[in-house]
């Protein structure tokens, strides 16, 4: 299973739940109920799907334009109509489905958390900034980065994030 496409997913879809559902979480909107997580999972799980198809493949196909042209080929982007083409394309839905269904989960399982627990729905902020952390670090390990420097710095981001979801209350 493609790992970015999943950590991407859930990385998407745990900002989507504190963006747009941090007044409800704080409390100083209406309580988290199922149907707002399920909403919000949804949303997360349509813009991730777009995002991820269009930047895959956009970047796949790039590639083989790349190919066709340092391999000197005469008509540009030759390898996009091949096999390797297909393939691209084939890959992406998949990176595409994975990243999607993350996202939904992502969204989804945070606020499902709140609106079983609504008196300790402040628990929902600390374990999805935890979980941004958690990811941060399997980022640092794809990208051979610094885990502690990913991990704190994801978590920032989520407080941020956050903060502006508190500001904007869109929930």
């Amino acid at each position: 299973m493609p790992t970015l496409p999943l950590v991407l997913g859930f990385t998407d879809g745990l900002l989507n739940a504190l963006t747009l559902a941090a007044g409800a979480i704080v409390g100083s909107g209406a309580p988290i109920g199922y149907g707002l997580a399920l909403r919000v999972g949804v949303a997360a799980l349509v813009t991730a799907a777009f995002t991820m198809a269009v930047a895959d493949y956009a970047d796949r196909r790039a590639e083989l334009v790349r190919a066709s042209h340092e391999l000197n080929l005469t008509v540009r982007g030759r390898l996009v109509a091949t096999r390797l083409g297909r393939r691209a394309v084939a890959e992406s839905v998949r990176s595409m489905t994975i990243a999607a269904l993350a996202s939904f989960l992502g969204a989804l399982l945070p606020l499902l958390a709140g609106a079983l627990l609504p008196r300790l729905s402040w628990l929902v902020i600390v374990f999805t900034i935890g979980a941004l952390a958690a990811l941060g670090t399997m980022i640092a390990g794809l990208t051979a980065g610094s885990r502690a420097r990913w991990g704190i710095l994801m978590a920032l981001g989520g407080g941020a994030v956050t903060l502006i979801g508190i500001q904007l209350h869109i929930t």
